[in-house]
């Protein structure tokens, strides 16, 4: 076998939902950006999945094609060096005069991939039909995408029309290049099911076969299969491709996390959502990785049971997960791994690739409504690409280069927090049965410093590194103290972390106006001090500063490139410290926040409210004062991922919207089940504040894509709260 080879390739499914075409490339906006292609080419990869998509080309006619987008770009893809695996239908049903249903779907595919070969005859590698088992469950058995069909009969005709439309446009690509090689893509993973549900999931085991099946020839009258298809009309169908079969040079495994899915007969165990059935049996419908123990056998379970199968070459043809970077990361080296340890094994692994390299929008509803936005190896949220973390670690693969220290940990589908549900034995071999401890130690580890350990933030990054396994330390004033640059070095020596965040520092609004430099020494003089000492070692520092470093009187959010003008003190200490920071050398990341809340401290305005409400108490609440509030939990996950792509300079991260203090404690009370009438908005003098705040001080950012939304937060927040009650009344 050749080296195992990196490919690529940007998340670009075109696909219908009633009479609305969504269109990736457009939602991460490289199709108005060919520089992308360059960005990729930077990454060391071999080869590209890249879209010619019937859809986008032919989208009005088959007739009259426009060529222009593709051939730009696919110039500058041959220029580059970048071997083209060529995308015909991605998750797609075809252009509006055809569709799954259609009996002239498959003709139609191979004319048009005709034309494609000629006009691009150098494109010896190709993907006429991304997934044809997914997009036919989806479009034909559950009726989310176009043509919304519920039926199995749709599913067989979907499926059979989009290998007929794989088979024909190989047939048509090789008439022009008869090297031309057939890379079949298709998820992959297993079903594990009660005993009840066995033969369930026996019929889904073998169902999830049927695109390699069909290609290679296989379901014969002897395929357990036939006698199901059959049953509909299609028997003359599946003995054509029987007698003239188009089997896959490479096998295009596409693998995730929660591919795996377990079905349980017990459906009061899980949440309604994951409630299904086959008209016969009420079940519900988990990843497995949730709920299985030991976990599903994963990517590597799929390779060997397809290496065994088919004896044809794999290739890993998507590796993401939507998570947090360090999550990212590791999913992607592991993959990796696998492939080069199957590769020592005997499995002919030629390639693993990184999937979506621009993130994806959507894929959390399924396409079907908008959606998050995940970010790949670049984040688009800001509008250009943004290298982040992944960027580095893919070039570093092929060479074994080191990875980052936030890597060192393991997966959460590698630890005890995978299970979300009461576990349910899986019969495994013995050394399956071994649970990888989870890192206790830490001390072989270089961890991230974070100073701060009485405080809100502190401890806030303490639970989140924990949960995400990254290796810390977490210091208080007598370990670190901020005022002395030689208990600062001493920590730093003594720890070796690979970044420090500063959480620590003044928080009294309203005491700094009488206590200034106290609050300068703390906010400033100190944080100067720490990010000095981290320069002159090279470590990265993500320091924290605030909305009041602005006046208000912009009348719009502020963004990164406004100029601070504080009103009070603590406002002018949080602005110098910026400033300070930025002139040094090193790598400092600076984020500006602002109305911290959450569920795990008992001083902060959201807990104070509901307090006031659930005793029935007025709650009295500045309707003159406009801030973004951040849910804590939130903040740090972004924050962190931020320093592991080792982002520097200032960033704003909140929950995305400006309300006066009073609409929030109503957004609180009502996702709370508290009365919201008894929130009164007065103003902010009422209050007894000393300092001055500005009237308007929210907060929006141009360089990424702020958290998740307000609202979604506060429904977090009161989950969490309520799951503290039951744990204290446990």
């Amino acid at each position: 076998m050749d080296v195992l080879e990196l490919w690529g390739g940007h998340e670009c499914t075109i696909n219908r939902v009633g009479d609305k075409y969504s269109d990736q490339s457009q939602l991460s906006g490289h199709g108005e950006r060919i520089e992308d292609l360059d960005l990729f080419a930077g990454l060391g990869l071999s080869a590209i999945r890249y879209p010619i998509l019937w859809e986008k080309v032919a989208a009005d006619s088959p007739d009259v094609l426009d060529w222009q987008w593709t051939d730009q770009r696919m110039v500058r893809l041959r220029d580059l060096n970048i071997r083209v695996i060529g995308g015909l239908v991605h998750h797609g049903s075809g252009p509006g005069y055809t569709n799954l249903m259609d009996d002239g779907f498959a003709g139609g595919l191979a004319s048009y991939a005709g034309k494609v070969a000629a006009r691009y005859p150098w494109v010896e590698d190709w993907t006429p039909v991304n997934e044809p088992l997914t997009t036919a469950r989806f479009s034909g058995l559950y009726g989310h995408w176009y043509p919304h069909h519920k039926s199995e009969e749709s599913l067989w005709r979907a499926l059979l029309n989009q290998i007929d439309g794989v088979r024909l446009s190989m047939q048509a690509i090789r008439r022009v290049n008869p090297n031309a090689r057939l890379i079949q893509t298709e998820d992959l993973g297993r079903t594990f099911a009660t005993a009840s549900l066995r033969e369930q999931a026996g019929f889904e085991n073998l169902r999830r076969w049927m695109t390699w099946d069909l290609l290679c020839g296989q379901v014969t009258r002897a395929h357990p299969m036939w006698h199901r298809i059959t049953r509909f009309g299609f028997g003359d169908r599946l003995q054509r491709m029987a007698d003239e079969p188009v089997p896959p040079q490479i096998i295009g495994v596409n693998h995730y996390v929660t591919s795996e899915r377990f079905l349980d007969h017990r459906v009061q165990r899980y949440p309604p959502h994951t409630r299904g059935g086959n008209g016969e049996v009420a079940y519900s419908d988990i990843e497995g990785v949730r709920v299985l123990d030991p976990a599903p056998p994963g990517l590597a379970g799929v390779l060997k049971e397809a290496w065994s199968r088919y004896r044809i070459p794999l290739a890993v043809t998507e590796v993401h997960n939507g998570c947090t970077r360090d999550e990212q990361m590791r999913w992607m080296a592991e993959a990796w791994d696998t492939a080069g340890r199957l590769r020592d094994e005997g499995v002919d692994v030629r390639a693993v690739t990184s999937w979506s390299l621009l993130g994806s929008k959507g894929w959390n509803t399924l396409l079907t409504a908008p959606g998050v936005y995940e970010p790949g190896a670049f984040d688009v949220s800001g509008g250009a690409p943004r290298a982040t973390a992944m960027v580095p670690l893919l070039r570093g693969l092929a060479a074994g280069a080191p990875r980052h220290p936030a890597l060192d940990g393991s997966g959460w589908w590698r630890r005890p927090i995978r299970l979300e549900y009461p576990s349910v034995a899986r019969p495994a071999p013995l050394d399956e049965h071994r649970l990888a401890a989870a890192s206790e130690g830490q001390s072989d580890r270089a961890p991230l410093l974070i100073c701060g350990a009485t405080g809100t933030l502190g401890r806030a990054f303490a639970r989140t590194c924990e949960h995400r396994d990254i290796a810390y330390v977490l210091t208080s004033r007598q370990d670190l103290d901020l005022q002395n640059a030689t208990s600062i070095g001493r920590a730093l020596e003594a720890h070796q972390p690979w970044a420090v965040v500063n959480a620590a520092g003044w928080v009294r609004v309203d005491d700094a106006q009488s206590d200034p430099d106290g609050c300068f020494n703390a906010n400033t003089h100190g944080a100067r001090l720490l990010a000095q000492s981290c320069a002159r070692r090279g470590i990265q520092t993500l320091n924290f500063s605030s909305d009041l470093v602005f006046d208000g009187q912009a009348g719009r959010p502020y963004i990164e490139t406004d100029v601070p003008t504080p009103l009070g003190i603590y406002g002018q200490s949080k602005a110098r410290a910026e400033a300070e920071i930025l002139a040094l050398e090193g790598s400092h990341l600076i984020v500006r926040t602002a109305a911290f809340f959450s569920p795990f401290d008992a001083y902060n305005f959201a807990v104070a409210t509901v307090r006031a409400l659930e005793a029935g108490t007025l709650f009295h609440a500045a309707d003159d004062s406009h801030v973004s509030p951040t849910y804590v939990p939130d903040l740090v996950d972004s924050a962190l991922d931020l320093l592991i792509d080792g982002a520097e300079g200032i960033w704003h991260l909140t929950n995305g919207e400006t309300l006066s203090w009073a609409e929030f404690a109503r957004k609180v009370a009502r996702a709370t089940g508290c009365n919201p009438s008894l929130v009164r908005g007065v103003p902010g003098d009422a209050l007894g504040w000393q300092a001055p705040r500005p009237a308007f001080a929210g907060l929006a950012s141009v360089k990424g894509g702020m958290l998740r939304p307000l609202d979604s937060a506060i429904d977090r927040f009161a989950a969490g709260l309520e799951r503290h009650r039951l744990m204290a009344a446990a």
